[in-house]
């Protein structure tokens, strides 16, 4: 059966975080972790589909979706302060283990987390989420260039091919099979978001953060190595963003993985929502509830 996703505020750190929630408590818990540009909104169809036997979470970080919206001179716009407010606020739902999905922003966020409590982390659902030098192609030149030269030129350049209607679209259809299975509905919700005053500012100082991670991927792949987490890499194999590339890396790092690569692009959900709720299912029936239960 399933269970209504209900849709919640909690105070963290004085910014209210907005989130999605179904199932029950004390099932197995998955915390669904979104990427750029988009919310959990983008976990809309997912979420459903997994609350009959697992309890989802699926916050917003601020800047992002229903969340607190400060300016970039009322908060600190990095990774690792997305991270601390996300670790701040599974502390304040009391989670105590958890899986996580990591799609786009959510694996630089999750990574965070999972190396400061690698004991909480019952595996890893690895959506088009890089944690490797490979998986940064041609996409990221520009993007690269403002991290060497945080200049207005670099900056608008960003402005202008990332931040606009046409690109938000792109980033839904690019590499799709059914072009028609992909709701319009989808770019102009998160065009609408990043259209807000002040929120293009928030979205350019990430750009440029986004230059933190890199250098923190040894680390994490060291984490790979050591805890050996269970993961399910379930990856759109057209995306231009995140290419296929960067999937195949974690092979090396992790004794085991359960490897698809699935025939579309960015936002695979859109397209395979179905088909990835279960791939999730029949992973952590395997991975953590049969585990559990041996």
């Amino acid at each position: 059966m399933l269970r209504q996703t209900l849709h919640k505020s909690i105070v963290v750190e004085g910014l209210e975080i907005f989130y999605r929630e179904a199932g029950q408590k004390d099932a197995p818990t998955i915390l669904l972790l979104h990427g750029f540009p988009t919310s959990s909104h983008m976990f809309r169809n997912l979420i459903p589909t997994l609350s009959d036997r697992f309890h989802v979470v699926a916050p917003d970080y601020p800047g992002f979706g229903n969340s607190a919206m400060p300016k970039v001179d009322e908060f600190d716009y990095t990774f690792d302060r997305l991270a601390e407010i996300v670790d701040s606020f599974i502390e304040k739902l009391g989670l105590k283990k958890y899986s996580l999905y990591l799609f786009d922003y959510g694996a630089p966020v999750g990574y965070r987390i999972a190396t400061r409590h690698p004991e909480r982390v019952e595996a890893l659902i690895v959506q088009n989420g890089n944690a490797y030098d490979e998986g940064l192609g041609d996409f990221w030149d520009p993007i690269k260039a403002y991290w060497q030269d945080k200049t207005k030129e670099n900056a608008e350049t960003l402005r202008n091919s990332l931040l606009t209607l046409e690109a938000t679209e792109w980033q839904y259809t690019n590499g799709v099979r059914h072009l028609e299975a992909i709701a319009p509905d989808n770019w102009f919700h998160d065009q609408f978001l990043l259209d807000r005053p002040g929120n293009k500012e928030i979205q350019l100082q990430l750009f440029y953060d986004y230059g933190s991670n890199p250098p923190l991927y040894p680390s994490w792949q060291a984490y790979f190595r050591e805890y050996q987490p269970p993961m399910l890499i379930a990856w759109g194999k057209n995306d231009y963003i995140f290419p296929a590339e960067g999937a195949y890396p974690y092979q090396r790092d992790l004794k085991h993985t359960e490897f698809h690569l699935l025939d579309t692009g960015h936002f695979a959900l859109e397209e395979d929502c179905d088909l990835i709720a279960g791939l999730i299912r029949d992973f952590l029936e395997k991975e953590i509830i049969f585990s559990q239960a041996a």
